[in-house]
């Protein structure tokens, strides 16, 4: 359930500080996502790919050692606050990292901004948080959820798509994904499922479907849920014939489990694994060297989160007592992200390019998502109008 990295050399325990900043103690950095149940792979690549970034980073950010404490949790709104008011009150965090559901944000968002902590979540990013609500201590390294969704609207309304089944979970990020979705498509949407957090039998849903014939579905169904569903719809015969436009179903995160059964289907993402940057060539290479498994976007962002955070206690040289100066030091984004393209809205969310994605099966046998096009760039979302930027 819980790991504490302790990354300081004895070296650097031993030696004679040089400055005021590396005399202070440890910088400390709790990582809360999901480490167990069907969900449990994405945030093991959040928490994997963040432990990367510290890693490359010696293990310190300005002079300071890093000490990351990762806690679980478990999916489940109450377990987070508890283990979250633990990170703060027990450990005493300085930055807060995660978590994975928008869900478990909802519920750890308050207590941990009430007790003037940052707040990084390297996956989440619900439009509660995006507008008026939007907080100088809460920065999202990954999207706006509605974004990666409108992708996958823009392509099949581009594509000609006239009927398309939504298929998504019923919490808050599967909402967001449907009204995401239908901005920029203007066809018919002939059924919207909305499924219980969790499931994992399809059947009924895959039964409509095929009764219903529309051009294309879309769907949105991270970890376990992605896994059982695009089984289940190559198992119905269904993945020939209507084509599947998805975000976070078919990525590698899940495409371990689903293999074959996913390759050919669509995806959204701010990223892909075969993007051409020499950043980004690197860390592939020593994620799968480390972890033995091909990143997803959950590893990218835990990686460029590390690198937001060593950014900006760079710029306040390690001292971190003015809260201020930090959120304007994370607000720069002064580090090269993975992605290429970066910088924060006046939301605290990203400005990015996104890219419509399909899997492949690799020479070595490994599944990835791939780039097929780059359908928005640049592009921040639509909430940042209603925030009052150092609210």
């Amino acid at each position: 359930m819980k790991q504490r990295w302790k990354l300081a050399g004895l070296a650097a325990l031993l030696g004679v500080a040089a400055s005021p900043a590396s005399a202070q103690d440890k910088i400390k950095i709790g990582v809360i996502v999901t480490l167990s149940g069907p969900a449990a792979v994405l945030g093991q690549q959040a928490r994997d790919g963040f432990a990367l970034g510290i890693k490359d980073l010696g293990g310190k950010m300005a002079g300071r050692d890093v000490e990351v404490v990762a806690v679980d949790d478990e999916l489940k709104p109450d377990a987070a606050v508890s283990k979250v008011k633990g990170l703060l009150e027990r450990d005493k965090v300085d930055f807060v990292v995660g978590p994975i559901f928008s869900n478990i944000l909802q519920a750890i968002h308050k207590p941990v901004v009430d007790s003037k902590t940052f707040l990084i979540s390297p996956n989440a990013g619900p439009s509660s948080y995006a507008g008026k609500e939007c907080n100088p201590l809460f920065f999202v390294t990954s999207y706006q959820n509605d974004q990666v969704h409108e992708i996958l609207g823009k392509v099949a309304q581009d594509r000609g798509y006239k009927r398309v089944y939504l298929l998504v979970p019923n919490y808050q990020a599967g909402r967001d994904s449907a009204a995401g979705f239908k901005l920029d498509y203007k066809g018919e949407v002939v059924e919207e499922s909305y499924m219980p957090l969790g499931t994992l039998d399809f059947q009924p849903e895959l039964s409509k479907i095929a009764s219903l014939k529309p051009d294309a579905v879309f769907t949105f169904m991270p970890g376990g849920m992605g896994v059982n569903l695009v089984k289940q719809y190559r198992q119905a015969g269904l993945a020939d014939s209507i084509p599947v436009l998805s975000a976070f179903t078919v990525d590698e995160s899940t495409l371990p489990a689903q293999q074959d059964a996913a390759t050919g289907m669509f995806g959204g993402a701010d990223w892909a694994p075969n993007l051409d940057n020499p950043q980004n060539k690197k860390f592939v290479a020593s994620y799968e060297a480390a972890y033995n498994s091909v990143p997803g976007t959950y590893a990218m962002q835990g990686y460029d989160t590390a690198m937001l955070i060593d950014s900006a206690v760079k710029a306040v040289k390690g001292d971190l007592s003015n809260k201020d100066a930090v959120s304007a030091a994370l607000k720069k984004a002064d580090f090269t992200s993975l992605r290429g393209s970066f910088k924060f809205n006046t939301n605290g969310y990203p400005i990015q390019d996104f890219y419509l994605t399909k899997v492949s099966k690799r020479p070595d046998g490994k599944f990835q998502t791939e780039i097929v096009q780059k359908v928005f760039e640049n592009y921040g979302d639509r909430y940042a109008k209603d925030c009052t930027p150092g609210k």
